[in-house]
């Protein structure tokens, strides 16, 4: 394969394959026939220390998996999980390799991946491939979950191979550019806990300890403080979500990374009316990742990482168990701080108020949850015309807003603008970005981009990225893109 050396890039490590031999496989990814770059993400290239000036030239042969820049040494990595309850003790990367880590310019390590970019001996049958429209969708959502300040995965770049993959019909194949803080999930831990390798376990742990969550080496238990460190970046992510009407629509456990960030925008969407049932994965029939039940899959997702640290947290198994238990009670406390102060914050009250929290979350179902919560703003000053407009029952909202007016500070309507954004990736216009796309216009993709990077403000001219889907829109249904 062709290695690439142009100026002005940093060099490229490769710490996980260094530290971890025996984790992965060694794997090049597949040529593509035809490179065309798509979109390459610039703000994220230049925060890389990847200038774009001189990365723009080769980034189609690059993030194609065409050629390699030196350095880069990319590796297929093994983990197992729990998919919708079932537990697979092998899956890994079947359409996925890192390419290598780069230090960016805060200092924080990175993974640069491909995604799509063929098979691999953790392939089970697929043929390693990825479809335009996917790749798009995970570029689309994870710069709006930046931009809403939720820690996530990021595209650098998306790739057209000029090879078609075969999913419902054929449709254009491309490979997405996954940056992260790492790949490691409560899934690579399972690999080896399965297979009895608590050696490997630990020195997982100890990689994961070291680039994630230093502090917990100098604990007197670290595997446990490493696993507090875990759950309360987990349970913050997943506060975030449940305040912004995010669902992600397929928790496994091989989706749930060590350094909190948010992986795999495959079926997710964000719940337009208010139900805590709805579900949008066309493979989530049982509803098991609905909305209302992300916050147990937190938990229960913990619980699958306690089990594989049983043998670092004490040598004793009755022992261990009873400090996984008290590590499990205090995620779920932890939890309930962190979606406390996200409802603190999106009602703009200077302390939680579980009475006022609870009483809005009341008039809410059926009224769409980004405008309800943005219509806050002008209620705070006393207009609350766009709020009664969504909740049908109005003795019950006007007495609410009674007993939270009360309750509200100066300077309450620029928090609560500050927390509720205006513009989420609304179902029906990621959908039309991805059909302009095909057909190659890529400009409906671009206004909506803009839009939903620039969230927490009504811009002229751009109201129809407020509204939600027309009536003729239907049931949104999602899918994984595999």
């Amino acid at each position: 394969m062709i290695r690439l050396d142009p100026a002005g890039l940093p060099a490229f490590d490769n710490s996980y394959a260094r530290d971890l031999p025996g984790f992965y496989v060694a794997q090049a990814p597949d040529p593509a026939p035809a490179p065309r770059l798509v979109r390459l993400n610039h703000a994220l290239a230049a925060e890389l220390g990847l200038n774009p000036a001189g990365l723009e030239p080769v980034a189609a042969e690059v993030f194609s998996g065409t050629s390699l820049l030196s350095g880069m040494e990319p590796i297929a990595q093994a983990y197992a999980g729990h998919q919708f309850g079932g537990f697979s003790p092998q899956l890994g990367d079947g359409r996925a390799v890192l390419l290598g880590e780069v230090i960016d310019r805060a200092g924080n390590r990175r993974d640069i991946a491909l995604k799509g970019s063929g098979r691999t001996p953790f392939s089970r049958g697929g043929d390693g491939k990825a479809a335009l429209g996917p790749a798009l969708r995970e570029y689309l959502v994870g710069e709006a979950m930046h931009a809403l300040g939720v820690p996530t995965t990021r595209a650098l770049a998306v790739v057209e191979t000029g090879q078609p993959v075969l999913r419902e019909g054929l449709l254009p194949g491309a490979v997405l550019t996954r940056v992260a803080a790492s790949h490691i999930r409560v899934g690579t831990f399972q690999f080896f806990a399965a297979r009895g390798q608590d050696d490997n376990v630990r020195r997982l742990a100890d990689y994961a300890i070291a680039r994630h969550h230093p502090q917990a080496a100098q604990a007197a238990n670290p595997y446990l403080a490493f696993f507090d460190a875990v759950a309360a970046a987990q349970a913050r992510l997943i506060a975030q979500w449940m305040g912004l009407g995010f669902i992600h629509g397929v928790m496994n456990t091989d989706n749930m990374t060590i350094s909190g960030e948010t992986i795999d925008y495959g079926p997710c969407a964000f719940m337009e009316a208010y139900a805590p049932g709805t579900v949008f994965s066309s493979i989530d029939t049982q509803g098991r990742y609905a909305f209302g039940n992300q916050p147990t899959i937190l938990l229960w997702n913990l619980a699958r990482l306690a089990e594989t640290l049983l043998p670092l947290f004490d040598a004793d198994e009755k022992t261990a168990v009873d400090i996984a238990n008290a590590g499990l009670d205090r995620a779920a406390a932890a939890y309930q701080a962190e979606w406390g102060g996200v409802m603190q914050r999106k009602l703009g009250l200077d302390a939680d108020d579980a009475a006022l929290r609870e009483g809005f979350l009341a008039l809410l179902p059926g009224a769409d949850w980004t405008r309800a919560f943005r219509a806050l703003g002008p209620a705070a000053e006393g207009d609350a015309t766009r709020l009664r407009a969504l909740i049908s029952d109005q003795p019950a909202l006007a007495d609410w807003l009674g007993h939270w007016q009360a309750r509200l500070g100066p300077g309450a309507r620029a928090r609560i603008e500050t927390a509720n954004p205006a513009v989420i990736p609304r179902n029906h216009l990621v959908e039309e970005a991805l059909a302009a796309a095909h057909q190659g216009d890529m400009a409906p993709f671009d206004s909506l981009l803009a839009a939903i990077t620039d969230p927490f403000h009504e811009v002229s001219g751009r109201e129809k990225y407020l509204l939600p889907a027309p009536e003729g829109f239907g049931r949104y249904v999602t899918y994984c893109g595999t």
